[in-house]
């Protein structure tokens, strides 16, 4: 299968002495919505500015593509769109110039550029602050133009650092239905982010990063069956003062209106739900609460 990135043996010491990856391996498919998590600092920055040319790999090899990053650096980087943590254009050029100006930089003649800038402004809702200089864009608005920015290209491969960092849910979902229409049309994504759901919710496939090496690589629904129980919270009709005991579930009182109730995956819920009204608890609402990712996220890093 199409390979869109090969690493293998990546590894990056810093002047200082810290090692940041210690000989990672990493494959994404052609086409694929790719997720890499990891707390802070445990390498996944270092990791994008290598794939990227930003950051000088210690040792290792790169492939995007099929292109070498090291005996192939141009065309490699033509096949790569990145969306920084960071803001990183001009505040005082017009949104509209940010995107034209981009887009010469890979070759891509005016009128094209204008053409594609107003193809992306428009799916990003920006259209209207086209003339508009950069520094009067809220948050959302500067994420989304980092996005557009980074597509002016056509890249093959989209790679995006805390594309939704700081943005309100809204928009985080206008960025979240903008990415899978792009990765259904083809282009590859690698997404970072520390909103575990926002990876469950999009990718196809998952590497979970620890202190420079990688701990899981799989596809995102083999991992989530590792998970052993689901929450629920109910929202209780009368107050409840002490939780009772029943079989196959484990039963938590939030306060006397709202009660926590897990359940091994293997239980059948709905007879836990029986079992509840039988003890004359009745509930007006119920709530999947649980976060399975991040709960196996966390039993990875802490068993490595």
């Amino acid at each position: 299968m199409d390979l869109a990135l090969e690493i293998r043996n990546l590894q990056k010491v810093y002047a200082n002495g810290h090692v940041a990856l210690k000989g990672i391996n990493l494959s994404v498919n052609h086409g694929d919505f790719f997720a890499l998590l990891g707390p802070n600092g445990a390498g996944k920055s270092t990791t994008i500015g290598i794939i990227t040319s930003l950051i000088n790999k210690t040792a290792g090899k790169v492939q995007v593509h099929g292109f070498d990053t090291d005996t192939h650096p141009g065309h490699a980087k033509s096949c790569i769109g990145l969306v920084s943590q960071e803001f990183s254009f001009n505040s005082f050029e017009p949104v509209i110039e940010i995107l034209i100006n981009q887009a010469g930089y890979y070759g891509v003649p005016r009128e094209t550029a204008c053409r594609r800038a107003e193809e992306q402004l428009r799916q990003l809702g920006l259209w209207e602050k086209r003339s508009q200089e950069a520094r009067n864009l809220s948050g959302g608005m500067k994420r989304r133009l980092m996005i557009a920015r980074a597509m002016l290209h056509h890249p093959r491969l989209l790679i995006l650092d805390e594309p939704t960092a700081g943005v309100d849910i809204e928009i985080r979902r206008m960025i979240w239905d903008y990415l899978i229409t792009l990765n259904r049309r083809g282009t590859t994504v690698i997404l970072t982010t520390h909103y575990l759901e926002e990876a469950e919710r999009l990718c196809r496939s998952i590497a979970i990063i620890s202190d420079g090496e990688i701990v899981a690589d799989t596809n995102m629904r083999n991992l989530l069956e590792k998970i052993e129980s689901d929450s629920f919270t109910l929202y209780l009709d009368s107050p409840l003062h002490e939780a009772p005991v029943i079989a196959n579930a484990q039963l938590n009182l939030i306060d006397t209106h709202t009660l926590e109730v897990i359940v091994k995956r293997s239980s059948d819920l709905v007879k836990v739900l029986a079992d509840l009204h039988r003890h004359e608890i009745q509930f007006n609402g119920i709530r999947n609460t649980s976060n399975r990712l991040e709960e196996l996220f966390l039993r990875l890093v802490m068993d490595k």
